[in-house]
Protein backbone atom coordinates (compact mmCIF):
# COMPACT_ATOMS: atom_id res chain seq x y z
CA UNK A 1 0.00 0.00 0.00
CA UNK A 2 3.19 2.33 0.92
CA UNK A 3 4.36 1.65 -2.50
CA UNK A 4 1.49 2.29 -3.70
CA UNK A 5 0.23 5.34 -2.28
CA UNK A 6 4.33 6.75 -3.07
CA UNK A 7 3.70 6.55 -7.05
CA UNK A 8 1.54 9.50 -6.46
CA UNK A 9 4.34 11.69 -4.67
CA UNK A 10 3.31 15.60 -3.14
CA UNK A 11 1.80 18.01 -4.97
CA UNK A 12 3.50 20.13 -7.20
CA UNK A 13 1.84 22.94 -7.01
CA UNK A 14 1.57 23.27 -2.82
CA UNK A 15 3.97 24.19 -0.46
CA UNK A 16 6.20 25.46 -3.30
CA UNK A 17 8.47 26.76 -0.37
CA UNK A 18 8.64 23.67 1.92
CA UNK A 19 9.54 20.50 -0.66
CA UNK A 20 5.85 20.48 -0.91
CA UNK A 21 5.56 19.71 2.62
CA UNK A 22 2.96 21.20 4.62
CA UNK A 23 4.46 23.83 7.17
CA UNK A 24 2.57 21.94 9.92
CA UNK A 25 0.59 19.04 10.55
CA UNK A 26 -3.17 19.35 11.31
CA UNK A 27 -4.43 17.72 14.39
CA UNK A 28 -8.37 17.14 15.12
CA UNK A 29 -7.89 16.01 18.51
CA UNK A 30 -5.17 15.18 21.15
CA UNK A 31 -4.90 14.54 25.08
CA UNK A 32 -7.07 16.94 26.53
CA UNK A 33 -7.12 18.95 30.10
CA UNK A 34 -9.18 17.22 32.77
CA UNK A 35 -10.38 19.34 35.50
CA UNK A 36 -12.95 19.72 37.96
CA UNK A 37 -15.58 21.01 34.95
CA UNK A 38 -15.80 18.24 32.06
CA UNK A 39 -17.93 19.32 29.25
CA UNK A 40 -20.03 16.46 27.98
CA UNK A 41 -22.50 15.93 25.49
CA UNK A 42 -25.43 16.60 28.30
CA UNK A 43 -24.15 19.71 28.28
CA UNK A 44 -24.03 20.92 24.81
CA UNK A 45 -27.72 19.24 25.00
CA UNK A 46 -28.42 21.90 27.70
CA UNK A 47 -29.31 18.98 29.91
CA UNK A 48 -27.12 19.76 32.44
CA UNK A 49 -26.45 23.18 33.34
CA UNK A 50 -23.33 25.54 32.78
CA UNK A 51 -23.14 27.89 34.83
CA UNK A 52 -19.99 30.01 34.04
CA UNK A 53 -20.22 30.82 30.39
CA UNK A 54 -17.20 32.03 28.52
CA UNK A 55 -18.60 31.67 25.18
CA UNK A 56 -20.86 29.33 22.80
CA UNK A 57 -19.86 26.37 20.20
CA UNK A 58 -22.94 25.83 18.18
CA UNK A 59 -21.31 22.46 15.51
CA UNK A 60 -22.63 19.23 15.41
CA UNK A 61 -21.19 16.33 17.55
CA UNK A 62 -18.82 15.03 15.10
CA UNK A 63 -16.47 12.07 15.87
CA UNK A 64 -15.41 11.08 11.86
CA UNK A 65 -15.02 7.32 10.51
CA UNK A 66 -12.81 4.42 12.20
CA UNK A 67 -12.44 3.06 9.43
CA UNK A 68 -13.68 1.89 5.65
CA UNK A 69 -14.00 -1.67 4.62
CA UNK A 70 -15.69 -3.11 2.09
CA UNK A 71 -19.15 -4.89 1.81
CA UNK A 72 -22.27 -5.91 0.32
CA UNK A 73 -24.95 -3.86 -0.65
CA UNK A 74 -28.93 -4.36 -1.32
CA UNK A 75 -28.53 -6.37 -4.56
CA UNK A 76 -25.35 -7.99 -3.50
CA UNK A 77 -22.48 -5.55 -5.48
CA UNK A 78 -18.80 -4.95 -3.66
CA UNK A 79 -19.28 -1.52 -1.90
CA UNK A 80 -17.19 0.72 0.63
CA UNK A 81 -18.48 1.70 4.06
CA UNK A 82 -17.76 3.83 6.08
CA UNK A 83 -17.75 2.27 9.69
CA UNK A 84 -17.90 5.13 13.01
CA UNK A 85 -19.21 7.89 12.03
CA UNK A 86 -21.02 10.35 14.47
CA UNK A 87 -22.94 13.24 13.75
CA UNK A 88 -25.53 15.01 16.13
CA UNK A 89 -26.69 17.78 16.31
CA UNK A 90 -26.53 19.41 19.79
CA UNK A 91 -30.09 20.92 19.19
CA UNK A 92 -28.61 24.83 19.11
CA UNK A 93 -26.08 27.09 20.38
CA UNK A 94 -24.65 26.10 23.63
CA UNK A 95 -22.52 27.67 26.02
CA UNK A 96 -19.22 26.54 27.54
CA UNK A 97 -18.13 27.07 31.00
CA UNK A 98 -15.31 28.56 32.22
CA UNK A 99 -14.53 25.78 34.31
CA UNK A 100 -13.51 23.69 31.22
CA UNK A 101 -10.84 26.04 30.69
CA UNK A 102 -8.51 26.36 33.92
CA UNK A 103 -6.78 23.24 35.31
CA UNK A 104 -7.54 22.36 38.89
CA UNK A 105 -5.80 24.46 41.36
CA UNK A 106 -3.63 22.09 43.05
CA UNK A 107 -2.58 21.60 39.86
CA UNK A 108 -1.52 24.86 38.07
CA UNK A 109 -2.58 28.55 39.33
CA UNK A 110 -2.09 30.26 36.45
CA UNK A 111 -2.48 28.61 33.13
CA UNK A 112 -6.02 28.66 30.99
CA UNK A 113 -6.36 26.26 28.49
CA UNK A 114 -8.84 27.68 24.96
CA UNK A 115 -7.94 24.78 23.21
CA UNK A 116 -7.63 21.56 24.78
CA UNK A 117 -10.24 22.22 27.02
CA UNK A 118 -11.39 19.51 29.43
CA UNK A 119 -14.01 17.92 27.71
CA UNK A 120 -15.54 14.34 26.74
CA UNK A 121 -14.89 12.68 23.36
CA UNK A 122 -17.99 13.94 22.13
CA UNK A 123 -18.61 17.08 22.95
CA UNK A 124 -15.01 18.18 22.01
CA UNK A 125 -16.16 17.10 18.57
CA UNK A 126 -18.04 19.96 18.82
CA UNK A 127 -16.41 22.39 20.56
CA UNK A 128 -13.20 21.75 18.74
CA UNK A 129 -14.41 24.30 15.72
CA UNK A 130 -11.34 27.30 15.24
CA UNK A 131 -13.98 29.74 15.85
CA UNK A 132 -14.87 28.34 19.39
CA UNK A 133 -11.25 28.57 20.04
CA UNK A 134 -10.83 31.89 19.20
CA UNK A 135 -14.36 32.81 21.22
CA UNK A 136 -12.43 30.84 24.20
CA UNK A 137 -9.15 32.17 23.41
CA UNK A 138 -10.32 36.27 24.09
CA UNK A 139 -12.09 34.81 27.19
CA UNK A 140 -8.75 33.37 28.45
CA UNK A 141 -6.65 36.39 27.98
CA UNK A 142 -9.32 38.50 29.89
CA UNK A 143 -9.77 35.68 32.51
CA UNK A 144 -5.76 36.06 32.28
CA UNK A 145 -5.41 39.97 32.59
CA UNK A 146 -8.27 40.12 35.79
CA UNK A 147 -6.67 37.61 37.94
CA UNK A 148 -3.49 39.02 37.35
CA UNK A 149 -4.82 42.51 38.30
CA UNK A 150 -6.64 41.26 41.48
CA UNK A 151 -3.78 38.90 42.22
CA UNK A 152 -5.89 35.70 42.15
CA UNK A 153 -5.35 32.58 40.76
CA UNK A 154 -7.67 31.33 38.09
CA UNK A 155 -9.94 29.32 39.69
CA UNK A 156 -10.70 32.67 42.20
CA UNK A 157 -11.35 35.10 39.75
CA UNK A 158 -14.87 36.61 40.29
CA UNK A 159 -16.85 35.35 37.92
CA UNK A 160 -19.42 38.21 37.48
CA UNK A 161 -16.45 40.38 37.16
CA UNK A 162 -15.02 38.56 34.49
CA UNK A 163 -18.94 37.92 32.63
CA UNK A 164 -19.24 41.94 33.06
CA UNK A 165 -15.81 42.65 31.19
CA UNK A 166 -16.86 40.11 28.23
CA UNK A 167 -19.97 41.27 27.72
CA UNK A 168 -18.81 44.72 27.30
CA UNK A 169 -16.32 43.52 24.66
CA UNK A 170 -19.33 42.25 22.72
CA UNK A 171 -18.74 38.49 23.74
CA UNK A 172 -21.63 36.35 23.38
CA UNK A 173 -22.33 34.12 27.05
CA UNK A 174 -25.93 32.63 26.19
CA UNK A 175 -28.84 32.53 22.89
CA UNK A 176 -31.22 34.94 23.05
CA UNK A 177 -34.45 33.46 22.56
CA UNK A 178 -36.68 36.17 20.81
CA UNK A 179 -40.16 35.02 21.13
CA UNK A 180 -40.73 34.35 17.60
CA UNK A 181 -38.18 31.93 16.20
CA UNK A 182 -37.84 30.51 19.41
CA UNK A 183 -40.03 30.80 22.80
CA UNK A 184 -38.15 30.58 26.15
CA UNK A 185 -39.94 28.02 28.21
CA UNK A 186 -39.25 30.20 31.20
CA UNK A 187 -41.69 32.47 30.13
CA UNK A 188 -44.52 29.90 29.67
CA UNK A 189 -47.34 29.58 32.76
CA UNK A 190 -47.67 26.27 34.22
CA UNK A 191 -45.09 23.21 34.23
CA UNK A 192 -42.84 23.09 31.38
CA UNK A 193 -40.49 20.47 30.26
CA UNK A 194 -38.99 21.14 26.47
CA UNK A 195 -37.84 18.34 24.04
CA UNK A 196 -34.21 18.18 25.29
CA UNK A 197 -35.48 17.11 28.98
CA UNK A 198 -37.35 13.99 27.31
CA UNK A 199 -36.62 10.33 27.19
CA UNK A 200 -36.06 9.11 23.96
CA UNK A 201 -36.27 5.50 22.20
CA UNK A 202 -35.58 5.36 18.51
CA UNK A 203 -34.64 7.69 15.48
CA UNK A 204 -35.41 10.89 16.69
CA UNK A 205 -33.40 13.75 14.83
CA UNK A 206 -32.86 17.07 16.11
CA UNK A 207 -33.90 20.33 14.29
CA UNK A 208 -34.80 24.02 14.15
CA UNK A 209 -35.64 24.04 10.86
CA UNK A 210 -39.80 25.64 11.20
CA UNK A 211 -39.92 28.81 13.43
CA UNK A 212 -41.75 28.66 16.55
CA UNK A 213 -40.62 26.02 18.41
CA UNK A 214 -40.46 26.18 22.25
CA UNK A 215 -36.36 26.63 23.12
CA UNK A 216 -33.37 25.69 20.29
CA UNK A 217 -34.96 23.17 19.00
CA UNK A 218 -37.33 20.53 18.16
CA UNK A 219 -37.16 16.24 17.47
CA UNK A 220 -38.57 14.90 14.69
CA UNK A 221 -38.82 11.16 13.43
CA UNK A 222 -37.69 11.65 10.30
CA UNK A 223 -40.95 10.62 8.57
CA UNK A 224 -42.81 6.99 8.29
CA UNK A 225 -40.74 4.27 7.37
CA UNK A 226 -37.96 5.52 9.79
CA UNK A 227 -38.12 3.34 12.32
CA UNK A 228 -40.53 3.22 16.21
CA UNK A 229 -39.21 6.41 17.57
CA UNK A 230 -41.01 7.38 21.18
CA UNK A 231 -39.86 10.82 23.46
CA UNK A 232 -41.07 10.46 27.32
CA UNK A 233 -41.45 13.41 29.46
CA UNK A 234 -41.71 12.76 33.01
CA UNK A 235 -42.80 15.43 34.41
CA UNK A 236 -43.27 16.70 38.64
CA UNK A 237 -46.68 17.16 39.68
CA UNK A 238 -46.39 19.80 42.43
CA UNK A 239 -49.44 19.61 44.02
CA UNK A 240 -52.20 16.38 43.06
CA UNK A 241 -55.28 17.88 41.19
CA UNK A 242 -56.60 17.91 37.51
CA UNK A 243 -54.67 19.69 35.22
CA UNK A 244 -54.40 20.72 30.99
CA UNK A 245 -51.89 18.73 29.19
CA UNK A 246 -50.77 20.66 26.24
CA UNK A 247 -47.65 19.64 23.92
CA UNK A 248 -46.00 22.01 21.15
CA UNK A 249 -45.22 21.46 17.32
CA UNK A 250 -44.30 23.56 14.38
CA UNK A 251 -46.55 22.94 11.51
CA UNK A 252 -45.82 22.20 8.58
CA UNK A 253 -47.00 20.41 5.30
CA UNK A 254 -44.74 17.04 5.59
CA UNK A 255 -45.86 16.45 9.68
CA UNK A 256 -48.46 13.63 10.49
CA UNK A 257 -52.10 14.07 10.91
CA UNK A 258 -51.83 11.75 13.64
CA UNK A 259 -49.11 11.92 16.08
CA UNK A 260 -49.71 9.74 19.09
CA UNK A 261 -49.63 11.71 22.21
CA UNK A 262 -50.67 9.18 25.26
CA UNK A 263 -51.21 10.54 29.00
CA UNK A 264 -50.61 8.50 31.61
CA UNK A 265 -52.81 9.92 34.88
CA UNK A 266 -54.15 8.59 38.03
CA UNK A 267 -57.08 6.63 36.07
CA UNK A 268 -54.88 5.25 33.73
CA UNK A 269 -53.80 5.99 30.22
CA UNK A 270 -55.39 7.94 27.65
CA UNK A 271 -54.15 8.03 24.25
CA UNK A 272 -54.90 11.08 21.80
CA UNK A 273 -53.97 11.79 18.07
CA UNK A 274 -52.68 15.14 17.06
CA UNK A 275 -52.77 16.52 13.62
CA UNK A 276 -49.22 18.99 13.15
CA UNK A 277 -50.28 19.66 9.78
CA UNK A 278 -53.03 22.26 11.09
CA UNK A 279 -52.11 25.42 12.90
CA UNK A 280 -51.73 24.79 17.24
CA UNK A 281 -54.59 27.55 17.24
CA UNK A 282 -55.16 30.27 19.96
CA UNK A 283 -52.48 28.39 22.39
CA UNK A 284 -49.77 28.06 19.28
CA UNK A 285 -47.49 26.64 19.81
CA UNK A 286 -49.13 24.03 21.99
CA UNK A 287 -52.37 22.50 21.49
CA UNK A 288 -54.43 20.86 24.03
CA UNK A 289 -54.66 17.34 24.71
CA UNK A 290 -57.35 17.41 27.34
CA UNK A 291 -57.38 17.35 31.27
CA UNK A 292 -56.03 14.50 33.71
CA UNK A 293 -55.74 14.21 37.12
CA UNK A 294 -52.56 13.80 38.46
CA UNK A 295 -50.65 12.82 41.42
CA UNK A 296 -47.29 13.42 42.15
CA UNK A 297 -45.72 13.22 38.42
CA UNK A 298 -47.25 13.08 35.05
CA UNK A 299 -46.02 11.41 32.03
CA UNK A 300 -46.07 12.16 28.51
CA UNK A 301 -45.46 9.91 25.55
CA UNK A 302 -45.34 11.22 22.03
CA UNK A 303 -44.43 8.71 19.63
CA UNK A 304 -44.92 7.80 15.94
CA UNK A 305 -47.13 4.51 16.15
CA UNK A 306 -48.92 4.32 12.83
CA UNK A 307 -48.18 7.96 11.81
CA UNK A 308 -48.42 9.05 8.21
CA UNK A 309 -45.70 12.07 8.40
CA UNK A 310 -43.14 13.59 10.47
CA UNK A 311 -43.89 13.62 13.77
CA UNK A 312 -42.48 16.37 15.81
CA UNK A 313 -41.84 16.35 19.70
CA UNK A 314 -41.58 19.78 21.10
CA UNK A 315 -42.15 20.68 24.52
CA UNK A 316 -44.90 19.70 27.21
CA UNK A 317 -47.02 21.69 29.16
CA UNK A 318 -48.79 20.99 32.60
CA UNK A 319 -51.79 24.02 33.71
CA UNK A 320 -53.61 23.38 36.40
CA UNK A 321 -57.54 22.81 36.91
CA UNK A 322 -57.87 22.77 40.18
CA UNK A 323 -55.99 21.43 43.09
Amino acid sequence: MRAEMRRWGLAKDEFVDNGHWPHQIYVREARRMVSDFVVTELHLRRIKETPRPVGMGSYNMDSHNTQRYVARDEQGRACARNEGDVQISPGGPYPIDYGAIIPQEAECANLLVPVCVSSSHISFGSIRMEPVFMILGQSAATAAVLALDAGVPVQQLDYAVLAARLLADGQVLEMQLDGKTNIDPKTLPGIIMDNSQSAREGNWGISSSVPGMVGLSYLHDGGPGKGKAEARYTLPVPVPGVYEVRVSYTPNPNRATNALVEVHHKEGKTGRRINQRKDPGPHAPFVSVGEFPFNTEAVIVISNAEADGHVIADAVQLRPITP
